[in-house]
């Protein structure tokens, strides 16, 4: 499994990371046996991030992750997040944050962790469930801070969900390692220009912003929440309903759209879809970690074969580009 380095943190993550969501179910919904047999998998094949989070199952993952690694006791690095309640109350963020974390290693059986971000959008204003600049770069900032002198965590990250200027914002004030983003076949936009008639959310280019603030990045949404199989089936411990982020206005739309790369595996550039959106993410040089959540163990290891392919060639990538486009 090919390492990458994770921006200034130093640290060399798989380039295929293990997502504990909620979307593929697994850690989740997941029987424990199963759960332990992925795990074990995930490490053979030299995946060493998990990313977990307080959200997913409302601490369920977080409390099964904790369990299957303190019986296996790999060597990997671990990451969870804290979703602020809102509407954000400026002046109680950090014990909010300090709290969540606290709660976090609890459940997962831990002193620390690797890497603690934020979960909650960002945008301009902070409207809604999200959280607005001014409060993460005032607050948010300083109370994870704290938080990694205090040697609960030794590095700190966003979710780059919300308003495109709020989150260049944010990336170019350097004030966090990292950073989870949407980078997909039918959303390359944080790495790329955005295709003619794109539907969703263009990300302008995110990625040029976070490679000279030397953040290390965390690709979300590798599979567009599994719309990039091109079917709209769900397996039944998986989201049942899975909410587009940042692509189209819904899945079915997501996977209609996804149905024309076949084109790519028609023409020999790979051996199906998934593998195609999974190479094509981690052809992008300033990606560091992909995650990929799994309903099943099968899922696991067609997600390792792909990458053990590595990236999609340029050809594969001017046709991705070409079939976008059109």
């Amino acid at each position: 499994m090919e390492l990458r380095r994770l921006g200034r943190t130093e640290l060399k993550t798989s380039v295929l990371g293990y997502g504990c969501g909620a979307v593929g179910g697994l850690m989740v919904r997941g029987s424990a046996a199963d759960q332990e047999r992925a795990i074990a998998r995930a490490v053979e094949l030299g995946i060493n991030y998990f990313d977990t989070a307080a959200l997913y199952g409302d601490g369920e993952s977080e409390r099964n992750l904790g369990r299957v690694l303190a019986t296996l006791r790999p060597d990997v690095i671990v990451g969870t997040k804290v979703r602020l309640p809102t509407p954000v109350e400026r002046g109680r963020i950090g014990d909010a944050v300090a709290r969540s974390l606290e709660d976090s290693l609890r459940r997962l059986g831990r002193d620390h962790v690797d890497l603690f971000q934020l979960h909650n959008p960002i945008t301009t204003d902070g409207h809604g469930t999200t959280i607005g600049v001014a409060a993460v770069l005032d607050e948010a900032v300083a109370a994870f801070e704290r938080l990694r002198q205090q040697g609960k965590t030794r590095f700190i990250g966003i979710t780059a969900l919300g308003d495109t200027a709020a989150l260049h914002t944010v990336a170019d004030a350097r004030a966090f390692d990292t950073a989870q983003l949407v980078y997909n076949m039918l959303n390359p936009t944080a790495g790329n220009a955005a295709p003619e008639g794109m539907p969703g959310q263009d990300y302008g280019r995110l990625l040029d912003r976070t490679q000279r603030a030397d953040m290390g990045v965390i690709g979300i949404r590798a599979l567009a929440g599994g719309a990039l199989s091109g079917s709209e089936a769900r397996h039944p411990i998986g989201m049942a309903a899975v909410d587009p982020i940042g692509s189209g206005p819904s899945y079915a739309a997501d996977a209609r759209r996804a149905r024309q790369f076949e084109a790519l595996v028609r023409e020999g550039h790979a051996g199906s879809i998934i593998e195609a959106a999974l190479r094509f993410v981690i052809a992008n040089p300033a990606m560091t970690t992909m995650l990929v959540g799994t309903s099943t163990l099968d899922e696991l290891e067609a997600a390792g074969q792909a990458v053990s392919k590595g990236p999609l060639p340029q050809a594969a990538l001017a046709r991705a580009a070409a079939i976008a486009a059109g």
